[in-house]
Parts: C-alpha cells; structure tokens; sequence
C-alpha cells in the first residue's frame, strides 16, 4: 500500500498547449534516482525545453531539467539527462506509428507524483502554424470580452 494517496503535480508545460495542436495524451513512469526524486518531491523540476523519442523499443525523455538536489553529495544527478520512460509496449509501438507520420512530436505536458510515483504525461502534438497561434489568442480574447460583457449586463439588469 501506497505511502502516499492522490496526486501531486510538480510541474506543467503551459506554453505547450499554446505551441501544440495536442492529438493524444499517455501517462508513464519515470526511472529516477534517488536524489531526482528529492528534488522534484520539493517541487522543482521544468518542462519547458523537454522532448520525448522513441529508440529501439524503448522511450526516453530527454532536455527536462531537473535541480541538483540541495543536500545532495558527489553521487548527485545532472540536471538535463536522458531518463527512461515505462509504458506499455503497445502504447510504444502505437506511438511510434504516430510520430512516423509526418509532422507529429512527443512532449511532456505534466510531471506529477501519482500515489507516491513519479509519472509524466505526454502528448503525441503537432506543431501550430504562427497563424493557428494568432487565431487562438484572439478567440480567447473574444471569448473573454463576452464573459465580460454578459456579467456586467448581468450587474446592470439585477
């Protein structure tokens, strides 16, 4: 039985649902050590350069910058290593297929401790146009102006 229940997140990709056109979402395991795992259950880690691939069967994580552990010694981890992932082999071939298509990237959207393990979510994206980006804001923006508008003629009319 888990130590701990529920899930912790420890850090998110935000800029890649704004760069990304996310297609699907996997969750994996992470293989760590010991002082990576300190660091991260101190809620530091960053997604934001990451990338996933695939590589004779196995998937990696790769560019994800994880903090030396403060109190750590001399048998402390580099920062930016490949780490191996744990998924499924029909979750690694059918993202493999996937990514073979034209266009299609593995990124880390999330890092999070889930009953006490390590996980991270991928997506299986395609990178947005400059346009798509352009489009999206505005739409947000649009939508925003609306909610606004609708809850101060809510104010008024009450």
């Amino acid at each position: 039985m888990p130590r701990e229940r529920g899930e912790k997140v420890v850090a998110t990709n935000r800029k890649a649902r704004h760069d990304y056109l996310i297609e699907d979402t996997y969750e994996a395991g992470i293989v760590l050590s010991g002082t990576e795992v300190k660091s991260l259950r101190q809620g530091r880690a960053s997604l934001v350069d990451g990338y996933a691939f695939i590589d004779g069967g196995e998937i990696w994580l790769d560019a994800v910058h994880i903090p030396e552990y403060t109190e750590g010694t001399w048998n402390n981890h580099s920062p930016r290593r490949k780490r191996k992932l744990l998924m499924h082999k029909q979750e690694i071939v059918k993202i493999s297929h996937k990514t073979k298509e034209g266009g299609y990237t593995l990124i880390p959207l999330s890092l999070y401790f889930k009953d006490g393990r390590a996980k991270v979510e991928l997506a299986v994206a395609k990178g947005k146009r400059e346009y798509d980006k352009r489009q999206a804001l505005r739409e947000r923006q649009d939508k925003r102006e609306a909610d606004r508008a609708m809850a101060s003629h809510r104010h008024l009319g009450e």
